[in-house]
């Protein structure tokens, strides 16, 4: 589940990872995510994590960026 945050608005979440090679998958496939929809979050990423941040520009959390974050997830979990 992605967590909602305010000031500023944005969605956030963490993924764990077994290994540093599903890592780099996961972000070879975000790549590809971020340039089809145009969302480009704050991402940071260790050993064994990586940490995305979606700015929300609006006052409410789009159709977009909410099918964004399931994507992501669904990503993950193909990994």
């Amino acid at each position: 589940m992605w967590n909602r945050k305010e000031s500023p608005l944005r969605i956030e979440k963490r993924f764990e990872f077994d290994d540093y090679q599903k890592i780099s998958k996961f972000m070879r496939s975000i790549d590809e995510l971020c340039k089809k929809k145009s969302i480009y979050p704050n991402v940071s990423f260790g050993k064994n994590f990586a940490s995305l941040t979606v700015f929300i520009d609006g006052e409410e959390i789009s159709a977009s960026e909410n099918d964004f974050s399931k994507k992501i997830d669904e990503i993950f979990e193909q990994i």
